[in-house]
C-alpha cells in the first residue's frame, strides 16, 4: 500500500509521455503528408505547363502525369487511413518502368535485350501485385488501437479494405 502513490504517479508519467509521443509522431506525419502531396501537385502542374509550352503532348507525357496522380492517391490514402497501400507503391513502379519502356523504343536506338530486361520487371511487378493482393484478402490486417479510440473505452477491431496492408 505503501507504494500505490509511486505506482499512480509511475502510470500518470507513462500515460503523459505516451500522449506527448502520439501528438509528435502524429503532427510529424500530417507535416510531412502535406509537404509531400503539395511537391507532387506543384511537380504535376509544372509538368503539365512544360508539355503544354512544347506543344506536344507524348505518350511519356501522359504516363508521367499518371505517375503523379497515383503518387497523390498514395499521399490521400495514408491521410485518411494512416496505412501505406504497397499496391499503389508497385502501381507507380509498373508505370515509370512502362514509361521508360515506351521511351526506349521511341526515342533511341533498336530495341535490344533491355526491352526484354524492362518487360520482365513489369512482369514480375505485375506478379507481385496479384501476390500482395491475394495475401490481403487471405490474411486480413486489423487497425491497431489509436489514441483517440483509447479514450472511447472500447477496443475497435476493423478489418481494412482489400488490398491495403
Amino acid at each position: 500500500m505503501k507504494n500505490n502513490w509511486a505506482d499512480a504517479l509511475r502510470e500518470r508519467l507513462h500515460d503523459c509521455a505516451e500522449s506527448l509521443g502520439n501528438l509528435l509522431v502524429e503532427g510529424f506525419h500530417y507535416l510531412a503528408l502535406f509537404a509531400i502531396g503539395g511537391v507532387t501537385a506543384w511537380a504535376a502542374v509544372i509538368a503539365f505547363l512544360q508539355m503544354l509550352e512544347k506543344g506536344a503532348i507524348s505518350v511519356d507525357d501522359i504516363l508521367l502525369l499518371f505517375i503523379y496522380l497515383e503518387l497523390g492517391a498514395m499521399v490521400g490514402i495514408y491521410f485518411k487511413t494512416n496505412h501505406m497501400p504497397v499496391r499503389f507503391l508497385i502501381y507507380v513502379a509498373i508505370t515509370a518502368l512502362t514509361r521508360l519502356l515506351i521511351s526506349d523504343v521511341s526515342h533511341h536506338a533498336p530495341p535490344d535485350l533491355g526491352v526484354v530486361y524492362l518487360s520482365g520487371a513489369i512482369l514480375l511487378l505485375a506478379f507481385a501485385i496479384l501476390v500482395v493482393r491475394y495475401a490481403s484478402s487471405r490474411f486480413p490486417s486489423i487497425k491497431i488501437e489509436g489514441p483517440r479510440r483509447k479514450r472511447a473505452g472500447k477496443v475497435e477491431v476493423v478489418e481494412l479494405e482489400k488490398g491495403e496492408t
